[in-house]
């Protein structure tokens, strides 16, 4: 695997992690009903997160276009981790709406 291969993956992996993180201090700070600390770090998830989808969907337009993309156990990886990652913000998303509704009702 080439030096360039390792970089783009560890890229992935550590904007995916990163977004993965901000999105459970945003479920902190919306389960202390901060709503407004809970939106700010949700907001960087987003940047994060898109930051990795950017790169997933540069490889994944490379070899469209004809560039053999190595795949790699390091490779299924990221992608794992990534789509992990965006499983997890989607819910820790729904998890905060819930929070807001219950303060409502309090």
């Amino acid at each position: 695997m080439s030096e360039q291969n390792e970089q783009i993956i560890f890229e992935i992996i550590s904007h995916g992690g990163n977004a993965k993180s901000l999105a459970y201090e945003a479920l902190d700070a919306a389960t202390a009903f901060n709503f407004e600390q809970a939106n700010e770090l949700m907001a960087e998830s987003k940047q994060e997160m898109s930051k990795a989808h950017n790169i997933q969907t540069e490889l994944i337009q490379s070899e469209i276009n004809g560039d053999k993309v190595q795949t790699s156990l390091l490779m299924i990886h990221a992608q794992d981790h990534l789509m992990t990652a965006i499983s997890e913000k989607n819910l820790i998303e729904k998890m905060i709406e819930l929070y807001q509704k219950l303060e409502e009702k309090c």
